[in-house]
């Protein structure tokens, strides 16, 4: 008892991680490429709130996408970093993506631009004497990146500077403003999100429109805008019947219909634990986008032996994908996720992803597919709030709704006899008297 008490003091003082925030549209002060030439531009997004801290790469509504022109021209990024006049810049550039230098021009090719729907955690790097400077930033909504093949933020488009996953605890910021990035409107902290790779490689985004989020955008990996395919993000989906299944298999079930996870237990759950119910259950009608909250037997990643069990999301909340943290998914037009944590922004589809605020999600996908067939409804779903409306026509749909993984699941595990334990969700925020630990600005 003595030892866990001692545990935990020592957690609630542990340093907050200072994270500087970046606002859409103000230059970089460092940056890898001259933002004056143009090589990419972010948007005018409405923030969207999120059930959870961490999110999935391919959770439906994360990103957005626009009908107009590219966002990011990876062509002029490719030039510049392949210059020899540029080897200097080149070689901390790829340094801190863990690549060569030769690996640029495929690395670059495979990667897709969207725009920022939640205030995103990241690590960014600025040029500083030669060298990949890194730190912990928050980006806001509305600022176009480029993602990689797991959904994960790899270059802010407007000054070229390479990202990485945010490494910390996204309940433990303090999130630094100052003259030339000042707090946003719509900024909270419980609703920031932080990226973790989706479990399987993505084909395609299932994008939100950020100008017309009844609009769905269906983006291959590695294009640029010209493939795209449109959906409409009004139309209902049945949440499949998860139970005996993983948490893993259920995750890529939901994302391939087009709804992202969430999870209330302080901490995404392995791969392997099993589902034992989800909220709304089996047969509910959501919109694209919206969050399903799943409870596992068994423990989470969090280190609750107990499992984790969490509330269906209730109206005017964004949701999560792979981690949901503490508020409840609502649904709503194509753009916007769960209250508690990130996803999407903007008026996109109807709910963000959630994701753990301890630790990252486990790496490894699980090795089967949950069971396919559906229950009937024991409830209604829970009401939408924040469904965009608009004067115009919804856009006409030219392609069903999207698939943003390679594979369906294919074989069904086992049903799971045992009652749902319960966890208890992470819904604290740090407080703003503790000490402070930073990073490199």
């Amino acid at each position: 008892m003595v030892f866990v008490l001692a545990l935990s003091g020592c957690d609630q003082d542990a340093p907050l991680s200072a994270v500087k925030a970046v606002a859409s549209g103000v230059p970089s002060l460092a940056p890898f490429f001259d933002e004056s030439q143009g090589l990419g531009r972010d948007a005018q997004v409405r923030v969207q709130t999120a059930h959870g801290g961490l999110q999935q790469g391919d959770t439906p509504g994360l990103y957005g996408g626009s009908e107009q022109a590219t966002i990011c021209d990876v062509v002029r990024l490719k030039e510049f970093l392949t210059d020899p006049a540029n080897e200097h810049k080149a070689q901390a550039w790829a340094a801190a993506l863990s690549i060569s230098t030769a690996e640029i021009p495929d690395y670059l090719d495979r990667l897709t631009p969207v725009l920022l729907r939640h205030d995103t955690l990241v690590k960014n790097h600025d040029y500083k004497k030669g060298k990949a400077a890194p730190f912990n930033a928050l980006l806001q909504s509305g600022i176009a990146i480029l993602v990689d093949a797991e959904g994960l933020p790899a270059v802010k488009c407007s000054c070229g500077n390479p990202l990485r996953p945010f490494e910390g605890d996204t309940t433990r910021i303090k999130v630094e403003f100052d003259d030339r990035n000042e707090e946003w409107k719509g900024y909270e902290k419980a609703s920031v999100v932080a990226v973790r790779p989706a479990a399987r490689e993505v084909e395609r985004l299932a994008l939100v429109d950020v100008h017309e989020p009844d609009r769905g955008v269906n983006r291959p990996v590695g294009t640029t805008g010209e493939d795209d395919t449109a959906f409409d993000t009004r139309e209902r989906r049945s949440v499949p019947n998860l139970a005996g299944t993983t948490f893993g298999q259920a995750g890529r079930r939901l994302a391939d219909k087009g709804l992202a996870v969430a999870f209330d237990g302080g901490g995404l759950p392995p791969d392997d634990a099993r589902v034992t119910a989800s909220d709304p259950p089996a047969g509910t009608e959501l919109r694209f986008g919206e969050y399903v909250t799943l409870s596992v037997a068994g423990r989470s990643t969090a280190g609750d032996s107990s499992g984790g069990t969490s509330a269906p999301p209730g109206p005017g909340t964004s949701q999560p994908t792979r981690d949901p943290s503490t508020s409840t998914p609502s649904p709503s037009s194509p753009s916007s996720p769960s209250t508690s944590t990130p996803p999407p922004s903007s008026s996109g589809p109807g709910t963000t992803s959630p994701g753990p605020t301890s630790g990252p999600p486990p790496s490894g996908p699980p090795s089967s597919a949950p069971p396919s067939s559906n229950s009937p409804p024991t409830s209604s779903a829970p009401p939408s709030t924040k469904d965009p409306t608009s004067s115009s026509p919804p856009p006409p749909v030219t392609s069903s709704p999207p698939q943003t993984t390679s594979s369906p699941p294919t074989s069904a595990p086992p049903p799971e006899t045992s009652v749902p334990a319960t966890t208890d969700p992470a819904t604290g925020a740090p407080s703003t008297g503790e000490p402070i630990s930073r990073t490199n600005a």
